[in-house]
């Protein structure tokens, strides 16, 4: 992954996103760089621990680092329901943020970003650059299991006519196999799924989607994994593994230009 910095905030890009014409993306980390070079948090979470108006400043900065005019957020409920936008026909007011319920958000609109809020769960950032459609997944472990990233890429074929050797996906910074622990495994995770445990009671999330998104059509060369553990990796991720409840939330964003 590469750092990049626009209207004084840094975020992180996939490479083979980044060059793709006319898609932006962005993994934005716990913090932002003041002008006088301090630090100050970069949550988007409405849940963490600075007030709501901190949180909404951050979110505007985030827009405007994406260079979109308006902004769809998911409704995140550890689940595999993908939620399409369809631009103006959707929107219910005059407002530059907009909320769809699901873990998944699909869009072909232009000059709209579409956010996944995490801390520790995976983002997913995918982009077809043929038929101009992006996508971005929340997929946490109960997301994983129900294999909602073959269910995004089904909905980006048959509502969009996307082919999958097109897409181009980005596994962002989550739990990796050093801390992605699950205790009661077998009771949680079924059982076509522990193949991908490591020692103990580690598991490999990373590996998980890349073969889910490859067994969906997707290919293997057009997947980037960040490699970034948030629990590993503090001092630039929000974890609730590694913080509790008093965790914030990073985003990750993709839009079109239009």
């Amino acid at each position: 992954m590469q750092w990049k910095c626009n209207h004084s905030v840094h975020y992180l890009q996939f490479g083979g996103l980044a060059a793709l014409p006319g898609v932006w993306h962005g993994i934005f980390p716990r913090y932002a760089l003041e002008k006088d070079g301090r630090r100050r948090s970069f949550n988007i979470g409405l849940n963490g621990n600075p007030t709501a108006s901190q949180v909404l400043f951050n979110r505007r900065q985030m827009l405007a680092t994406s260079g979109c005019r308006e902004v769809v957020f998911a409704r995140q409920v550890h689940g595999a329901d993908v939620a399409p936008w369809e631009g103006p026909a959707m929107q219910t007011a005059a407002a530059e943020t907009h909320y769809l319920s699901g873990d998944a958000l699909v869009t072909d609109a232009t000059g709209v970003a579409l956010v996944i809020q995490t801390a520790d769960c995976q983002s997913v950032v995918m982009a077809d650059p043929v038929r101009r459609v992006v996508a971005n997944v929340h997929s946490g472990w109960r997301g994983s299991i129900q294999n909602v990233l073959a269910r995004t890429v089904a909905v980006m074929k048959a509502r969009y006519g996307c082919r999958p050797e097109d897409i181009a996906a980005g596994i962002g910074p989550s739990l990796g196999p050093c801390c992605a622990e699950f205790l009661n495994y077998r009771d949680e995770i079924p059982e076509r799924y522990w193949a991908y445990r490591r020692a103990g009671d580690l598991f490999d999330f990373w590996r998980m989607s890349a073969d889910q998104l490859a067994a969906a059509g997707v290919l293997r060369e057009h997947i980037e994994i960040s490699g970034i553990c948030t629990r590993c990796n503090l001092h630039l991720f929000f974890s609730y593994r590694g913080e509790g409840k008093a965790a914030g939330r990073f985003g990750a964003m993709v839009g079109l230009a239009g």
